[in-house]
């Protein structure tokens, strides 16, 4: 059941995801989806874990709702190319 109500939230894009960008490399990483932003807020400690061990740096998290097209978004450019994902409608919370 719970996976149904994620897929709706998805595709929706009202489904919560942690979206996590990183200095070194420069990158974005986005992790869900979450029903609920207390369950991504609870998972996001894990995903740091991870990256830190990686040896990423410089690391910005927040936990959204979205529709990212990609889960890892690499910056070759040197510019910052974190918003590549659908935003909600507008007049909703973001």
């Amino acid at each position: 059941m719970k996976e149904l109500l994620i897929q709706i939230l998805s595709f929706f894009g009202r489904a919560y995801w942690v979206e996590i960008v990183t200095e070194t490399p420069r990158c974005t990483y986005y992790f869900g989806p979450f029903v609920s932003e207390q369950e991504a807020r609870t998972a996001q400690t894990g995903y740091i874990e991870d990256l830190q061990n990686e040896g990423a740096q410089g690391m910005s998290v927040a936990v959204k709702r979205c529709k990212p097209t990609k889960l890892t978004i690499f910056d070759e450019s040197g510019e910052r190319s974190d918003r590549e994902t659908t935003p909600t409608l507008s007049g909703q919370p973001s």
